[in-house]
């Protein structure tokens, strides 16, 4: 297992759509404990393929109070989400020092495979529905950032500029 080197914006990379995960493989479990290592060194509480340059499907969420309850995801995809939001200070490792308050809903119903390979659906609340949403993101080329309006989303990536240097 390994930490890996998060990508840094503006990668082009972390505006692509990852590819869809066939199978489940050792070399695809062997990505989820290097992303659990990733995210337990940063420390975050979620981590998409995407941002450690892996352009597949997979996604790892923990917002457990207590690690080591990582939720390992290829194609997660959400089924449901619920109207009531919750706001909460979002960050990436892809764009270190910056974060922002992001709406999202509190609630999701996600769809995705998993270690089995089997297909699994599973109801996320709070902290855990906000990661899961944002790694989705993630997969299909969007950052946190995307969510704020133009004024917010430019004066975020000019502090981010200024803070690499």
């Amino acid at each position: 297992m390994t930490v890996r080197r998060c990508l840094a914006w503006p990668d082009r990379r972390l505006r692509a759509r990852a590819e869809p995960v066939e199978a489940i493989s050792d070399e695809i479990r062997a990505i989820w404990d290097d992303m659990i290592d990733t995210m337990e060194a940063m420390p975050g509480v979620g981590l998409a393929a995407p941002q450690i340059g892996v352009m597949q499907r997979l996604a790892v969420v923990d917002a457990s109070d207590r690690r080591g309850q990582a939720v390992r995801m290829a194609n997660p995809e959400i089924l449901h989400a619920s109207i009531e939001l919750r706001a909460h200070e979002e960050a990436s490792p892809n764009l270190p020092g910056v974060s922002a308050q992001v709406k999202r809903p509190r609630a999701v119903t996600v769809r995705f495979m998993n270690t089995e390979g089997e297909t699994e659906e599973r109801d996320f609340i709070g902290l855990w529905a906000t990661s899961v949403q944002h790694q989705i993101d993630h997969l299909e080329g969007r950052m946190y950032f995307d969510r704020l309006s133009k004024v917010r989303r430019d004066m975020l990536l000019r502090k981010a500029k200024k803070l690499a240097g």
